[in-house]
């Protein structure tokens, strides 16, 4: 199969009629509220994830520049943009993020974000990532990525060994994304690269540049728009079906948006091996990368699908690195201002969380521990009660145990989101007594947290 239409981004130039036509179309698409629904390769090996390992560029002065760079790949010059981090240390082990560009995309277009700048830039991950990757954009040949006898994936590995004998990275934490044609070249590495890279993340795409393998565990994270008019939504259904099977997943038929719903879905399969998930999101629109929950248009400024992408691909933290701990803070609501309670003062299991003043009561305050549990009291955890991944289920404490529905991972936008469950914490309310419990993750303010001291 080929790519049958080419793709402008904003403010990227327009090159023929075609092409035109190709956007008109895609933008045809509407999208609103996102919803998250949840079913309950590293160098070393594809066995399961590996710990950190540097490179052999860490504690080196980098040759390579911010920019535009030019190496030999089975023996024609080959280009890519990099950039690492304003603060760059040369100790400090980063992620390796590539970013794919489309058809009839440049490795330009991608880098710099186009007509919404930084924040689309490397499909958001500039952003997101805040000085956290290294993150390269490729040019492949014809503005495509056709992997003709496998010389994109050459491509790919000469890009590999360069950086990482010029940069220091963290070997274990190698990601590919990309759109349309991009995303059909994240696939392939996935399929042939599972041993190498740690995840991919597919925008609307389709098996466009091959699959050698696809028999090796890998994070797979696809997004696709239900009314796809270029390469429709079966195609990324099969290309996550790939994974879903090798990963060892419980197959089932995940949720999506009903067409008018302007919303996403986004899917946590279970069951998969320890270390290779599965994710899918569906939303009501066309072929683009960047839709916006509750709008008829692409944004990469608004777009829920760089958070997304994000927190897929930074949840593969080397075992060597625990999350940060924050001590006895409070926990204040974005939307209402006040805090997390319990209710008063009980050492009860199974009393329900709510929203009060913020008053530094011991009863406020909380410790998020380095094994991603929220205590308070010193031996009573943060619980999603009777294990429930169910919107509505009530954010209780209990008695620590280690469980996930006890783990909770505390996020860059500012929302607290269940190991187990995928949802967030959320307050439908900001009056004292509102009650705390899971929700699908909207991006709402009550679904926001941030610490007081």
């Amino acid at each position: 199969m080929t790519a049958t239409s080419g793709r402008i981004r904003p403010g990227t130039p327009r090159r023929s009629a075609g092409r035109l036509l190709a956007v008109a179309l895609a933008l045809t698409a509407i999208v609103a509220v996102g919803t998250v629904v949840t079913t309950a390769a590293p160098p070393a090996s594809a066995a399961g994830p590996s710990v950190e390992a540097p490179t052999a560029g860490c504690g080196k002065n980098p040759t390579l520049a911010n920019g535009t760079n030019t190496i030999s790949s089975n023996g024609t010059n080959r280009s890519f943009v990099l950039r690492f981090p304003n603060n760059y240390d040369n100790t400090t082990p980063y992620r390796l993020i590539f970013a794919f560009h489309w058809r009839g995309g440049t490795m330009y277009d991608v880098a710099s974000g186009g007509s919404s700048g930084a924040a689309w830039a490397y499909y958001g991950m500039q952003e997101q990532s805040n000085g956290a990757a290294i993150l390269v954009s490729p040019q492949g040949f014809g503005n495509g990525w056709a992997n003709t006898n496998g010389e994109d994936i050459a491509f790919v590995d000469a890009m590999i060994g360069r950086i990482q004998a010029d940069l220091c990275v963290d070997s274990s934490q190698l990601f590919a994304m990309g759109f349309s044609y991009g995303g059909g070249m994240s696939y392939s590495i996935a399929c042939s690269r599972a041993n190498v890279f740690r995840a991919v993340v597919v925008f609307s795409g389709a098996q466009l540049s091959g699959c050698a393998g696809g028999t090796q565990p890998i994070g797979y994270f696809g997004i696709h728009g239900l009314s796809d008019n270029v390469l429709g939504i079966g195609l990324g259904r099969s290309l996550r079906d790939t994974f879903v099977r090798t990963n060892g997943c419980t197959a089932q038929n995940p949720a999506e948006p009903s067409p008018g719903g302007r919303n996403h879905i986004t899917t946590v399969y279970s069951g998969c091996r320890t270390g290779y998930p599965v994710q899918w999101a569906a939303f009501d629109g066309g072929h683009m990368p960047g839709p916006v929950d509750g709008c008829g248009c692409e944004d990469g400024v608004r777009t829920w699908t760089k958070g997304e992408a994000w927190r897929f691909v930074s949840q593969f933290g080397s075992p060597t690195e625990p999350p940060p701990t924050k001590q006895n803070v409070m926990i204040a609501g974005g939307q209402s201002g006040r805090c997390l309670d319990v209710p008063g003062s009980s050492t009860a299991n199974g009393t329900q969380l709510q929203l009060w003043d913020c008053h530094g009561g011991t009863n406020q305050r909380w410790t998020y521990t380095a094994s991603k549990q929220l205590t308070v009291y010193g031996n009573k955890c943060l619980d999603a009660s009777g294990q429930g991944t169910a919107n509505g289920t009530a954010v209780i404490i209990w008695d620590c145990n280690g469980q996930s529905n006890q783990q909770w991972n505390l996020n860059a936008n500012g929302t607290m989101t269940g190991v187990q469950s995928g949802l967030c914490v959320a307050a439908a309310g900001t009056a004292n007594g509102t009650k705390v419990q899971l929700w699908s993750c909207t991006g709402s303010t009550d679904q926001q947290w941030s610490t007081r001291s």
